[in-house]
């Protein structure tokens, strides 16, 4: 299997760095970790096989999922091999992490439905080609088999209960009114078989993950070094915040998905071109394959023109086209500058212009409504008089025509039956234009 995507947007790591590691450091990506000497010599020698999970507890995987795909792909491309590995299991027990409540037990059959999209999605990001081609695995092939005896007899055992009960996640959890199950408990157990499991099966020695998931990393570290007198590696990531301390990609319950049905191409390009300044240098380190040299060259274009947006419109394309490809990419970038008065919105593909005005302000109406009904409908004016002055002071458009008579109507002449309203030079909204 191949992937244009990554091929065209990741040829090849910065070569200003002799080594994986100092990359990794450099980018912020490494916000704890086991021995950072030994991670260092081992990741600078032979090719090793490391891996990631990714649990099915929703039909798409998310940007924050998309810090240990964007790692994943940086070790590939030093030479060293990636396992995907997808929760069939711990999908179906959750992680106590980052929740205040008991998480809510999905269906058997929509955990395994989830398990085929977040592979697909997986599968976009990584090589399957050459030396150190990746490889996907899915932990029920190895849980399934295994009677509830047998898991405590050869893994429960290995496990202490007072330290089990110090790890971040399950503390919080148990000082909190709603406890933790021994479901729940349980699941740094099953994240430490995996990583036995791997490390028996393919040499398996590094694990990566969010830093909030660290206990559940050294879970396994801690195993395979009882089981198998071996000592292995983790390297947790840092949570991504925004400058202000927000919770970085939601907003009012709006993630960031990255499967193109739950969150458009052109709305993921509008989240990254409105980056804050404080925060642009960050994710072009973390989220994009550009070198040290190009960030900070975006660093100096931020200091002394941050007028003109540079580094935002570079992070914005580059995560979008990795993500969506170049294809869909290019086609945001027409709509969004089309939309902004710098192109033509007639040319623009029918799909992204939709999907566009989806996210702005719109309103469905017939064929040859007016255009003072459109403006009170989609909400650029509070009222029918309002909506006149405002044409007749000349500061209304519809698809790229200036309106010069109250009479006139929406006739959704752009691509895909669509028009799109302007008030004043940056008040849009869209219409979708309903015909008989």
């Amino acid at each position: 299997m191949s992937n244009s995507n990554v091929s065209a947007i990741a040829p090849a790591n910065d070569p200003s760095f002799e080594n994986v590691w100092d990359e990794l450091v450099w980018r912020g990506l490494v916000h704890v970790s086991t021995d950072e000497a030994a991670l260092r010599a081992l990741l600078a020698g032979d090719p090793i096989t490391y891996y990631c999970g990714f649990d099915p507890t929703a039909p798409s995987l998310h940007l924050g999922n998309l810090v240990q795909l964007l790692t994943m792909r940086r070790l590939q491309l030093a030479g060293h091999k990636p396992l995907g590995l997808v929760g069939g299991s711990t999908g179906l027990v959750g992680d106590p992490g980052g929740r205040d409540t008991e998480r809510v037990l999905n269906p058997v059959e929509t955990v395994e439905e989830w398990v085929g999209y977040l592979r697909s999605q997986v599968e976009r990001f990584l090589s399957f080609e050459g030396d150190n081609a990746a490889r996907m695995v899915n932990n029920l092939d190895w849980t399934a088999p295994l009677s509830a005896i047998d898991f405590l007899r050869t893994i429960g055992k290995h496990f202490r209960v007072g330290t089990m009960m110090k790890k971040d996640a399950v503390a919080a959890r148990l000082n909190s009114e709603a406890g933790i199950s021994y479901t729940e408990f349980s699941y740094q157990i099953l994240q430490g078989l995996d990583y036995l499991e791997l490390y028996r099966r393919y040499d398996c020695v590094l694990q990566t993950g969010g830093s909030d998931q660290w206990g559940n990393l050294t879970s396994g570290t801690d195993l395979i070094h009882r089981v198998e007198g071996r000592s292995v590696h983790a390297i947790g990531t840092p949570l991504i915040t925004n400058s202000d301390g927000t919770k970085f990609g939601k907003s009012a319950g709006n993630a960031i998905w990255l499967d193109p049905a739950m969150c458009s191409p052109y709305r993921m390009y509008q989240f990254w071109l409105n980056t804050d300044d404080a925060d642009v240098i960050t994710r072009l380190k973390v989220f994009t394959f550009l070198s040290r040299a190009e960030i900070e060259h975006y660093e100096r274009l931020v200091a002394e023109e941050p007028f003109g947006r540079a580094a935002q419109r570079r992070l914005a394309l580059e995560v979008t086209t990795f993500v969506h490809g170049s294809e869909a990419a290019n086609a945001v970038v027409a709509a969004s500058d089309a939309l902004f008065g710098r192109g033509d919105l007639h040319g623009l593909d029918p799909t992204t212009l939709r999907s566009a005005l989806d996210e702005l302000p719109n309103a469905t109406l017939a064929r040859g409504a007016g255009v003072v009904q459109a403006l009170v409908d989609t909400g650029l004016v509070s009222s029918m008089s309002e909506a006149r002055r405002a044409i007749a002071q000349g500061g209304v458009s519809v698809d790229g025509a200036k309106i010069t008579d109250d009479t006139a109507t929406v006739e959704g002449t752009l691509p895909g039956g669509v028009s799109v309203v302007r008030r004043g030079k940056k008040t849009l909204a869209g219409v979708f234009v309903v015909r008989d």
